[in-house]
């Protein structure tokens, strides 16, 4: 049986201005039900350098500002979070680099991707070369050091322990490209982009991308995409069987992946990935929208995705249960065409006991932070 719901949200910000979220990968609320959100005066064109994002909290229908940022796009934001129940943590420019701040005063010498669930580790990368090759990904205003390389050793994914203040490459872009070759990859721009954690915070994922300047084609838009997993200290390095097309991903247990992939049989479907296991098993076969921003529920039940814009200009809000085989859309969104270069995707988020949802939309022509009390016939 599938479900289909209307006018299930609410709006947690204001009128006054443009606010959102950012990603979806990420639980939003702490146990005060605050929900921090980034607050900017437009919408239809990327960020300047110097151009400063207000961050703030929603609670109770109230928004209260906290702090600013130079340090945010509009797909990641400023990758803004709970570090604890009490302290917030986003990225910023920080003297003449990329950093991170908490809202207590204290600055992490990079800028923080991910945070592993005990607190003890982060992962980070290279926002200016993710800025110069995905426009809108990254952060302006820094050059890339990296820049006349099209592949290095100090440039990867970055471990930082937040004990310690220890940062090291554990996976670089040089060992991607001779350790996985192919064909146009040592001559075309690497970079990586959506690091995870495993729940356990042992291994890590990410994926790796270059430019098609070999047997794919070639043009700026173009790139090839490749999802890797490791240890969290970058040993038992393994690529994903994907036919060089993949987009977003989740963990759905310690070993296990859920991803939006491409390969010969099948064609482009949500597929679970064991680590260490070469063939995936698709998952809800053609019952989900084709490529969204997808995450299980805490309980590991329920998946949450939704669409980019469909036939309509509408955006799908989508729960998907693997057990009941059953499909539930909450809702669809209209994006308008304005936002075709800082297009405002719904990026769906958990609460932490799954009961709730919060989305970005620009549905009522201004962007803003929805939330969903989920229906308890999907719950139970």
């Amino acid at each position: 049986m599938d479900l289909v719901y209307k006018n299930l949200e609410k709006r947690l910000t204001l009128q006054n201005a443009h606010y959102f979220f950012g990603y979806f990968d990420r639980t939003p609320w702490n146990s005060r039900n605050e929900h921090p959100v980034h607050k900017v005066p437009f919408s239809s064109r990327q960020p300047r350098f110097g151009e400063a994002a207000e961050i703030g909290i929603m609670k109770e229908g109230a928004y209260i500002p906290v702090s600013k940022t130079l340090s945010w796009c509009w797909q990641q934001g400023s990758m803004l979070q709970w570090f604890d129940d009490d302290r917030l943590i986003f990225n910023d420019v920080i003297g003449d680099r990329f950093g991170a701040r908490l809202t207590d005063g204290t600055e992490l010498a990079l800028p923080v991707y991910i945070l592993s669930n005990d607190r003890r580790y982060a992962l980070s990368l290279n926002f200016a070369r993710l800025e110069t090759e995905r426009p809108g990904y990254g952060y302006p205003g820094i050059e890339d050091p990296f820049r006349d390389w099209a592949f290095h050793p100090q440039d990867g994914v970055v471990l930082m322990d937040l004990q310690s203040g220890e940062n090291k490459i554990v996976v670089s872009t040089e060992q991607l490209v001779n350790d996985f070759y192919a064909p146009g990859i040592d001559t075309a721009m690497n970079w990586v982009n959506h690091l995870t954690f495993s729940p356990d915070g042992k291994k890590i994922a990410f994926i790796h991308r270059f430019r098609c300047f070999g047997p794919w084609g070639k043009g700026f838009r173009c790139y090839v995409t490749r999802i890797f997993t490791a240890d969290c200290d970058g040993s038992n390095l393994q690529m994903l069987n994907i036919d060089f097309h993949a987009s977003h991903y989740t963990w759905c247990g310690n070993d296990k992946l859920v991803v939006f992939s491409r390969l010969p049989q099948g064609g482009d479907q949500y597929r679970i990935y064991t680590v260490g296991v070469h063939m995936p098993e698709i998952i809800g076969r053609d019952r989900m929208p084709a490529n969204g921003h997808c995450s299980f529920s805490p309980d590991g039940k329920l998946l949450l995705t939704d669409s980019y814009t469909e036939k309509d200009g509408c955006r799908e809000l989508v729960i998907y249960s693997p057990e009941k085989d059953e499909r539930y859309s909450l809702g669809r969104y209209y994006s308008p065409d304005i936002l075709q270069y800082t297009r405002c995707d719904l990026h769906p988020r958990w609460s932490y006991d799954g009961k709730r949802i919060s989305f970005d939309s620009f549905h009522e022509k201004f962007r803003g932070v929805y939330a969903i009390d989920l229906p308890k016939e999907i719950l139970q």
